[in-house]
C-alpha cells in the first residue's frame, strides 16, 4: 500500500483520507506568527533541540516518529511503523486535529481550524526543509506549472516497462523502495511532475551538475516511459 499521494488510516475505528488535504503553500512569513503557538513545544531553525516535542527540522519527507532520540508516543511510534510519512497532506490533517490522526498523542494541542494557518504554517516549515527551488526532488514534489514544455511532450504516453529498462541509472542514486535517506524519493511521483522536473535539467533551467548530464542523454521518450515507471512503482 503507498502512503506517498493518498493516505488512508484507521484510528480508534475512524477511517480517515487525507485526500483533500492542502495542495498548495502559503506565506512564510505569516507562518512564523502561526508558528508562535508551537514554539513553547517544538524548536526549529539554527540549533534547534528537543524540547517536549521533538524539533521540526527537516519534518518534510520524515518518517513520522523517527528521531532515535526522542521518546515518542506509542499511537505515533505505531503510526510510524505503520507507513506513515510527513508531507503536506499528512501534516495538513495533523495540525487540524492531531488526535484523528494519532488518537493517543501526548500533544494536547487542539489543532489549527483555519486551513489559512495550517498553509501559513506549511510554509514556514517548508524553510527548514528541503527546499524544491534549489532540490526540485524534495517533497513535495515539482508542480506543473510555469513551464513551457511543448504540449505534444506532456501527451507522450510511456511505456513503464521500457522505463524499467532505463531505470537502472536512476536507482544507482534514489531508492527503488521509496526511501529518501540522504538523496530524495522520485517513486510515485504523478508523471507529469516527473516530465517536468527532467526536462527543465535537460534544458539547464534547473542547476544540478549530475542531474542536467543524466537527463540530457534522455530523449522525450524515454523520459515518459521513467515517469510512467516510477509513477506506478509497488513499494
Amino acid at each position: 500500500m503507498s502512503f506517498r499521494r493518498v493516505i488512508f488510516f484507521v484510528v480508534a475505528g475512524l477511517f480517515f483520507s487525507t485526500a483533500g488535504a492542502a495542495e498548495e503553500f502559503g506565506d512564510p512569513v505569516a507562518g512564523k506568527t502561526v508558528y508562535n503557538k508551537c514554539k513553547s513545544c517544538h524548536q526549529v531553525g539554527q540549533g534547534a533541540r528537543h524540547r517536549i516535542g521533538p524539533h521540526l527540522n527537516g519534518i518534510f519527507g520524515r518518517k513520522a516518529a523517527s528521531h532515535e532520540d526522542f521518546q515518542y508516543s506509542k499511537a505515533l511510534q505505531r503510526a510510524g511503523r505503520g507507513g506513515l510519512e510527513w508531507h503536506i497532506d499528512t501534516l495538513n490533517a495533523f495540525m487540524e486535529n492531531p488526535r484523528a490522526l494519532a488518537s493517543g498523542t501526548r500533544m494536547s494541542f487542539k489543532g489549527l481550524k483555519k486551513a489559512e494557518d495550517r498553509s501559513n504554517l506549511l510554509a514556514y516549515l517548508r524553510t527548514f526543509s528541503d527546499d524544491p527551488a534549489n532540490i526540485p526532488e524534495a517533497d513535495p514534489t515539482a508542480t506543473p506549472t510555469d513551464h513551457d514544455i511543448d504540449p505534444a511532450i506532456l501527451a507522450l504516453e510511456g511505456d513503464p516497462e521500457y522505463g524499467e529498462y532505463l531505470s537502472s541509472e536512476c536507482t544507482t542514486c534514489h531508492q527503488a523502495d521509496g526511501g529518501d535517506d540522504g538523496i530524495p524519493s522520485i517513486v510515485l511521483w504523478p508523471e507529469e511532475d516527473f516530465v517536468l522536473a527532467m526536462h527543465a535539467y535537460k534544458n539547464k533551467k534547473r542547476a544540478h551538475p549530475v542531474m542536467q548530464m543524466m537527463a540530457g542523454r534522455l530523449n522525450a521518450e524515454e523520459i515518459a516511459a521513467l515517469a510512467s515507471y516510477f509513477a506506478a512503482l509497488e513499494q
